[in-house]
């Protein structure tokens, strides 16, 4: 039975799944009024740091919802988490540290969680997905964030038998590394949406976050730190993602990538070592003989939000995800200066003046020193002074343990250190 049939089943039983959302901001109020419209979904709570953020969702949400639904609005994550009226919980936050003690508070009250908040799923999502699985919960990434929408193309592939050579995503933003808030407020503006995310989005760190996420889910890696970031069209995407011996810019295949270009879509290049495939995959693709053997299976589009009730179906009627670590981290996302820094300063996050992150191999990582860009959380000061343009190691900063973040990153780290 599918998802959709699975659904209208829920809500002609009157027993429809209850979706408690933390973070009731762009993404999270998309997500909020998109459920007034599905069968068989309510959504039971709402949390976010401001009042007036929580209570504009939840007023237009009951504006729209059919069903007479007891839906609370507060301030504090946990009384949702914890409500009655609440069985799957939705991170919409985008923030480490909020992000990890959310996974910590949905644990303990045994709900299933779904995760639209990429920055806490690279940090510590091998250690939380092992907890969830070991409670018999759902530890999930979201259906329509990319690595979610690039899976199911890979999956697609994998299914057919064929050989995938590169998975990725095309880029929605010119990379401008040293973004912030104040260089990104009035694009924010006119697109209603936060500045910090708007800049994590410009400096690069939102795709090597993402391009993380799906390299720990499927296994491809990084084929150089950063990746290539090339210019590409769907007619030469595979062309240029291509072996430098076949005329592109790639030492190995196997790997994930991002491209200016293909926005707001994800792609992924197969091969097939067979002649009749091949035969067949000219035709159907309507290339000529002359297109090479590697080919561009393409979505043109993710739709963020308003996928993401899917993984919650998912999760509560299959126990099933979207997306989840294989294992132990495949990759990294590393934190870079993207300002001269003086020894003394106070370093913020993700999205703000002082760093952005680089994607890397997980053993890179460890064989360099590098630090994550999730525990870039708390008060974490600089031990002397950082040039632009360096990777910050843990002689260059003093981490916070006090953070929530830092103590399950530890946790990882010791979980998964002899792999």
């Amino acid at each position: 039975m599918s998802i959709y049939q699975q659904l209208l089943e829920r809500d002609r039983e009157k027993n429809p799944i209850k979706v408690g959302v933390i973070g009731a901001g762009q993404m999270g109020y998309g997500l909020i009024s998109q459920i007034s419209r599905i069968p068989g979904m309510v959504v039971g709570g709402i949390s976010d740091i401001r009042e007036e953020n929580a209570n504009r969702a939840k007023e237009f949400y009951l504006s729209q919802e059919k069903l007479n639904v007891q839906t609370i609005a507060s301030t504090d994550y946990k009384e949702v988490i914890q409500s009655q009226n609440v069985e799957v919980v939705v991170d919409a936050t985008g923030v480490p540290e909020v992000g990890a003690n959310i996974s910590l508070e949905a644990l303990r009250s045994q709900k299933h969680l779904v995760l639209l908040n990429v920055e806490v799923d690279i940090t510590i999502g091998s250690y939380m997905n092992s907890l969830f699985n070991s409670a018999g919960l759902v530890y999930s990434g979201s259906a329509g964030d990319e690595p979610a929408a690039i899976v199911e193309l890979y999956e697609f592939a994998k299914t057919m038998g064929m050989e995938v050579v590169v998975a990725g995503k095309g880029k929605n933003n010119a990379l401008k590394p040293n973004a912030n808030p104040d260089t990104a407020a009035e694009e924010a503006r006119a697109k209603n949406m936060s500045a910090h995310m708007l800049a994590a989005f410009q400096d690069g760190t939102k795709t090597m976050a993402e391009m993380n996420l799906l390299s720990n889910a499927i296994g491809l890696v990084p084929d150089k730190v950063g990746m290539h970031g090339v210019d590409a069209g769907l007619d030469d995407v595979a062309k240029k993602l291509d072996l430098k011996e076949n005329g592109g810019v790639l030492d190995n295949l196997g790997v994930v990538e991002y491209v200016n270009g293909l926005a707001p879509g994800v792609f992924v290049i197969v091969k097939s070592e067979l002649e009749p495939v091949d035969e067949e995959l000219r035709y159907l693709l309507k290339v000529d003989s002359n297109h090479g053997n590697h080919y561009t299976l393409y979505r043109p589009y993710h739709l963020a939000s308003l996928e993401t009730p899917v993984t919650i179906a998912k999760a509560v009627l299959n126990q099933d995800t979207s997306i989840h670590p294989l294992g132990a981290p495949v990759s990294e996302t590393v934190t870079v200066a993207k300002r001269d820094i003086k020894e003394g300063e106070t370093l913020d996050g993700i999205g703000g003046y002082s760093v952005r992150g680089v994607l890397e191999t997980h053993q890179d990582m460890k064989t360099n020193g590098h630090i994550p860009i999730g525990l870039i959380s708390g008060k974490v000061v600089a031990k002397q002074d950082i040039k632009e343009g360096q990777f910050l190691t843990q002689d260059d900063v003093e981490l916070d343990p006090s953070t929530t973040v830092w103590k399950l990153r530890a946790l990882q780290d010791h979980m998964f250190s002899d792999k």
